[in-house]
């Protein structure tokens, strides 16, 4: 069976593409440029998720313990509490859900300072994930941005753009298409933590506001898309599992560079949906 040309759909579209999808229960797969490293711009919070479950599974921590955040601790962002001017007392876990619902990027800074980032490469690197390591919070990419260009955001200048570290993997958190698909097969089959931890983390990432993306390329009410997405200035990026109703499980991760710098781009967004749809169409032949 020939594969779909992912590549032809992605450069009609205005991007470079990489993209792997997964048939979590049988294994089969397809991809294009699988294990090409990529920066997962908020796509890092999927690990630091696990690892927040890991650590509440083996007791170091509660997820209903209350955390206090003040405006002075906030990271850029426009959604949840990085865009709210008042203190704001959360649980952990409640900050879990903000930080992937709406991709929060206070509550995964007040997450990784809680879980550790040594942690979270330790736990990638024990599920064979070496490939995937994460080194920076939201408030540091956003940090970084401003030092290589010498201004905040936005950035649309493409001079400028290449020369951001958080475009270039092994200076930012990094993934592959492949490993990241796996993350979520780990998640899907109860093997990223215990079973009861795997269910709520299937809860919350079925709870992403964002419709434009990878489930744009599914608009059907008996097919469940979950996920997380993740920018930057080109880059538009979205992973997460696709369910059918006659049972079948499919984890997707697609990776795009577009050649524009414009921040609107609906082509850009509505492609990874399609090249999602094609590769677990690939899959149910």
């Amino acid at each position: 069976m020939n594969e779909p040309d992912f590549g032809a759909v992605f450069r009609a579209a205005g991007v470079t593409g990489w993209l792997h999808a997964t048939d979590i229960d049988t294994g089969r797969e397809v991809g294009h440029g699988s294990d090409v490293p990529v920066p997962t711009a908020s796509v890092f919070k999927v690990p630091l998720l696990v690892e927040l479950c890991r650590q509440a599974d083996a007791g170091l921590l509660d997820p209903a313990e209350p955390v206090t955040v003040r405006p002075d601790e906030r990271a850029f962002g426009p959604t949840g509490l990085s865009a709210m001017l008042d203190d704001a007392t959360l649980s952990l876990r409640d900050l879990a859900y903000l930080m992937i619902a709406v991709s929060d990027n206070t509550a995964a800074d007040v997450l990784s300072a809680r879980v550790g980032f040594e942690a979270v490469n330790t736990m990638l690197a024990g599920f064979g994930l070496r490939g995937t390591f994460v080194q920076q919070t939201s408030a540091d990419l956003y940090t970084s941005m401003a030092e290589d260009t010498g201004h905040g955001w936005p950035y649309l200048d493409l001079e400028e753009i290449d020369r951001l570290s958080v475009l270039d993997p092994p200076r930012t958190n990094r993934s592959t298409p492949r490993e990241t698909a796996e993350l979520f097969g780990l998640i899907w089959r109860d093997e990223a933590a215990s079973p009861a931890s795997c269910a709520w983390m299937r809860s919350v990432l079925n709870k992403q506001v964002w419709p434009h993306r990878l489930a744009s390329g599914f608009p059907y009410d008996d097919v469940d898309v979950s996920g997380k997405t993740g920018s930057l200035p080109t880059l538009r990026a979205e992973a997460g599992v696709v369910e059918y109703p006659d049972g079948g499980r499919y984890a997707v991760a697609v990776f795009t560079r577009s050649f524009s710098p414009a921040v609107n781009q609906p082509r850009a967004d509505a492609v990874i949906g399609t090249a999602a749809r094609m590769a677990v169409d690939h899959l149910r032949r």
